[in-house]
């Protein structure tokens, strides 16, 4: 499999690239929200994801690849968003860091459950765990990203999945980065540390009343990556919920 075939590169906007997973073992869909911070460091990363998955399959590296094929290069990074702290989300940021010196965000609810329980979690996966050291930390509410091309991103905390996890909604282009509480036909498990299935619950009714036109999960599954139109994103939240 050529490098290209493990990504698939999707434009939502045009500062919005999300490069969904392809390969056979795990890892995470990430997004790039692009030149939108000042400086020489413009662009903001969502959950860089796997250096190496348990297939051995360089994740990392095929992201570098596919990032620069849309003319985008790691070291242009200015922000690493976390969503949540299981290694198939974070394991890169280390990497992403040492070769642009971004800064890292994520809730302070996570970096807690991180170095509580999270860091031996990432060793029952074989992971070796990273050091978070985030800028600051993010908490319900809005994160402005951007000057003249400005991007207004909500910040919600969606419990239930990992106990800090957080979703980001851009209200301006109806997108609904979801992270592990809710994907194409499936909702986030809850048997891990961490993980409960009466707060998942109340995440993915929360998320089910926002006004969205892409629903971009952290994962695809048999039936998809990206759910796109609001009909359609309707009828899937319908349907996830059968699972709780």
């Amino acid at each position: 499999m050529a490098y290209s075939s493990y990504y698939r590169s999707i434009r939502l906007a045009e500062s919005l690239y999300c490069y969904i997973w392809q390969g056979r073992g795990n890892n995470c869909n990430t997004c790039l929200f692009a030149n939108l911070l000042r400086g020489g460091h413009p662009h903001v990363i969502v959950d860089p994801g796997h250096v190496r998955n348990e297939f051995r399959e360089p994740c990392f590296d095929y992201l570098v690849q596919a990032m620069e094929k849309d003319g985008f290069k790691i070291e242009d990074i200015g922000l690493i968003i976390n969503t949540h702290t299981h290694p198939d989300h974070c394991e890169a940021i280390e990497l992403v860091v040492q070769g642009s010196g971004a800064s890292v965000t994520l809730s302070r609810e996570e970096h807690e459950f991180y170095d509580i329980q999270g860091k031996k979690l990432s060793t029952m996966f074989g992971v070796q765990p990273v050091e978070l050291n985030p800028l600051f930390y993010l908490g319900e509410g809005n994160l402005s990203l951007g000057s003249q091309n400005k991007v207004n991103l909500q910040v919600l905390l969606t419990p239930g999945h990992s106990p800090g996890e957080i979703c980001l909604y851009w209200r301006e282009g109806k997108v609904l980065i979801s992270g592990d509480v809710v994907f194409f036909g499936s909702i986030g498990r809850t048997d891990l540390p961490g993980g409960s299935l009466s707060l998942l619950k109340e995440s993915v009714n929360r998320l089910a009343q926002l006004d969205v036109e892409h629903l971009v999960p952290g994962h695809s599954t048999e039936f998809g990556s990206i759910v796109s139109g609001k009909q359609n994103v309707e009828r899937n939240f319908q349907a996830v919920k059968l699972f709780i």
